[in-house]
């Protein structure tokens, strides 16, 4: 079953269950009201007309079988009980006689003609689980009962039932048709009616909900389809602040991110490509030399030559895997002064030989951070790297600054370029004729992996130092608040130490 199908039916069955259970307590509620009312009125009618027979089994004892017209008292009795029946929208009323434990009841005056119900017949017309009732009525207080629903000929009755004053085994039966079911059953067709309308009205709104649900979960499919196909080119547009509308812009930004990766890795490709080419052509007119010459000083001059290209595609190589393939973060907390050391320790040897300064400023106490301490020293490695390149003093420094470590590294060279500042963490950017352009796409990568932060300062910095306008990159790394601060606050002055 589709989902349009699916909601709809779940729409028409939730109204229908909600309607007919409304539609039942009503009637229910409304079916117990009316039938409290009919038993009082029925006890109220039995009970009052029962006076009227006071003794009325003692005025009776001479009336015999077929002649009861000769007497008086008889005839009073029954003329009583057909204007009860006349006026009191009663079916039928009579006076009997019954004693517990008996089988049968005698009737002694009954509303019907003699030529129906005689006296001292059977009181047959009375079904037999209501003598079940007349126990009750002579031991209750006022000696009143009320039956429970009964049908006769298909038509529903209640007997009431009243114990005559003084007579303790005659009773007064009246017999009234349950008239109250009539608006009931009216109410019933109604409630049924409305169910059916409830359930029409559903399924059309099911239906359109669910079109227009079903239509945007459509677009979505679509969009995901050509997004695995790999069309990227067209955006998803999905408007509304529901779910599916916060799913479409999410849909959208994984689009893009795609887009964005592949278009990454397509550079990636055509720059591994270019990078590999060119040290591959040298290294083909290196062999062809080594192999041309029999001089074995010319000879071991090129394979040297040989060696460093190929020390040099090994690096471009981690390089690339370094990007494409990053290594699972495991932050802990650890003192990163002894990760930043170490990675100043290996570019410091060759930048002195080379003229170079690289300073290091860190407080005495220790400057405790939540990262991966070898994830930390690449990417201050690739930092210190890249300043040393470009300029002939390095400054690194580090800080606790608003509950965060800051790294910061800055060099005295020319700075960045204005048109490359926004996109300079971005993969294959620089300004670098060597290498290809992924250091600082690395270091991003590293740090917001283990929950950090690298940006790059503004040109006038506030940094000390001399030199050139240079490049200065802050790298922010979680610090816990449990912890000392460690080096203070931005405005701190700590103690120099150069190595």
């Amino acid at each position: 079953m589709s989902l349009r199908n699916r909601f709809t039916l779940l729409f028409v069955v939730f109204a229908v269950l909600i309607t007919a259970l409304g539609g039942w307590l009503a009637w229910s509620g409304a079916h117990r009201s009316l039938e409290e009312q009919m038993d009082k009125a029925l006890l109220d009618v039995a009970g009052v007309a029962a006076h009227e027979f006071t003794e009325a089994e003692r005025y009776l004892a001479d009336v015999r079988p077929g002649y009861e017209s000769l007497s008086e008292n008889y005839r009073e009795y029954q003329e009583i009980l057909r204007y009860l029946k006349q006026e009191g929208h009663v079916e039928r009323a009579d006076i009997f006689r019954w004693s517990p434990g008996g089988p049968d009841a005698t009737v002694l005056v009954s509303s019907e003609s003699p030529e129906l119900v005689q006296f001292g017949e059977e009181f047959d017309f009375v079904q037999p689980f209501i003598f079940d009732e007349l126990p009750l009525a002579s031991e209750s207080e006022d000696g009143r009962a009320v039956t429970e629903l009964f049908y006769e000929g298909g038509d529903p009755y209640k007997y009431g039932f009243a114990r005559l004053p003084a007579s303790p085994n005659t009773f007064l039966g009246v017999l009234i048709p349950a008239d109250y079911l009539r608006p009931l059953n009216a109410l019933f067709r109604r409630i049924l009616m409305l169910s059916a309308i409830a359930a029409i009205v559903a399924g059309l709104i099911g239906w359109r909900l669910a079109g227009g649900i079903v239509a945007r979960l459509e677009t979505l499919s679509r969009a995901a389809l050509r997004i695995q196909r790999g069309w990227m080119d067209r955006p998803i547009k999905l408007d509304g602040e529901d779910e599916l509308g916060r799913l479409a812009r999410a849909m959208e930004r994984m689009r893009s991110g795609i887009q964005r990766r592949d278009e990454q890795l397509r550079r990636m490709l055509s720059q591994v490509a270019h990078e590999i080419r060119n040290p591959l052509g040298g290294l083909e007119l290196f062999a062809a030399a080594a192999q041309d010459t029999d001089d074995v000083e010319e000879r071991r001059r090129i394979l040297g030559r040989v060696r460093k290209e190929v020390v040099g595609l090994n690096g471009i190589i981690d390089e690339f895997l370094g990007f494409a393939r990053p290594d699972r973060s495991e932050p802990r907390l650890h003192d990163v002064r002894i990760p930043v050391e170490e990675a100043a320790s290996l570019v410091q040897v060759e930048f002195e030989k080379s003229g170079g300064t690289l300073e290091l400023d860190f407080p005495e106490e220790p400057i405790v951070a939540i990262a991966d301490p070898l994830q930390v020293k690449r990417a201050v490695l690739n930092l210190i790297r890249n300043a040393s390149q470009a300029g002939s003093r390095v400054w690194v420094e580090g800080r606790t600054v608003h509950g965060e470590v800051r790294i910061a590294v800055r060099d005295d060279g020319p700075g960045i370029a204005p048109d490359l500042r926004d996109r300079i963490f971005e993969p294959f950017v620089g300004d670098k004729e060597q290498g290809a352009g992924l250091g600082l796409a690395i270091v991003k990568q590293l740090v917001e992996g283990n929950g950090g932060r690298v940006v790059l300062a503004d040109p006038a910095g506030d940094g000390g130092g001399g030199g050139g306008e240079g490049a200065e990159f802050h790298l922010y790394l979680n610090s816990p608040d449990s912890l000392p601060s460690g080096g203070g606050s931005e405005s701190a002055t700590p103690k120099d130490s150069k190595r």
